[in-house]
């Protein structure tokens, strides 16, 4: 945060719990102060850090690609779009899946089904590239796709990341996600929606 900005924020804290002090009296200034204290809390924790990710291509020895599926890659034009982005015996590849908890899920603090999911959709994407004559390792992933990224780009620095994705109508999340990596990452970036029409 600028300096400058500083005094503002102060000044956005503290004067309305004064103004309630004042005009309502105590109770009333308690009241104010613990909305304005649950404002901040939720504004902090819907704050994400906007750092940017991955190591920087120089750093990296040979050509390394991490492709992030939020879906198995199942169909044919997606497969060979794939297989030729990463180049057939030209790159170590990493395969990630991200683990995608539904709601009732996380509140119930279930992560087993996301993480068996998770897996189907890494053996479906695998056998798939084996047969395009990929060869890839494998790795399962925060449900959140940028974090999942860059979880595995700590254990596996790739210089390059493509996101393979449903069509932005079936998966909400994948152009939000889509847009945050290619603005944060240090590396090159694709994004193919899979299926015929590719991006």
């Amino acid at each position: 945060m600028s300096p400058w900005k500083l005094p503002f924020v102060v000044a956005a804290i503290v004067v309305p719990i004064v103004l309630a002090f004042v005009a309502g009296g105590p109770a009333f200034g308690v009241a104010v102060g613990a909305l304005v204290a649950v404002a901040l809390v939720v504004f902090a924790a819907r704050q994400r850090p906007r750092d940017a990710i991955g190591p920087s291509e120089e750093g990296i020895g040979g050509r390394r690609v991490l492709v992030v599926v939020t879906e198995p890659l199942e169909d044919p034009e997606t497969i060979e779009r794939v297989a030729t982005a990463v180049g057939r015996g030209a790159a170590a590849v990493m395969v990630l899946s991200p683990a995608r908890i539904g709601f009732l899920d996380r509140w119930a603090s279930d992560v087993e089904g996301a993480r068996r999911h998770a897996q189907q959709r890494l053996v479906i994407s695998l056998a798939s590239l084996a047969a395009a004559g990929i060869e890839a390792e494998a790795a399962v992933g925060d449900e959140d796709v940028v974090q999942a990224v860059d979880d595995q780009l700590g254990s596996f620095p790739a210089s390059e990341v493509i996101l393979v994705s449903a069509a932005e109508e079936d998966d909400e999340g994948a152009a939000e996600a889509a847009r945050e990596l290619q603005e944060r990452l240090r590396t090159g970036f694709r994004w193919m929606v899979s299926g015929p029409a590719a991006r």
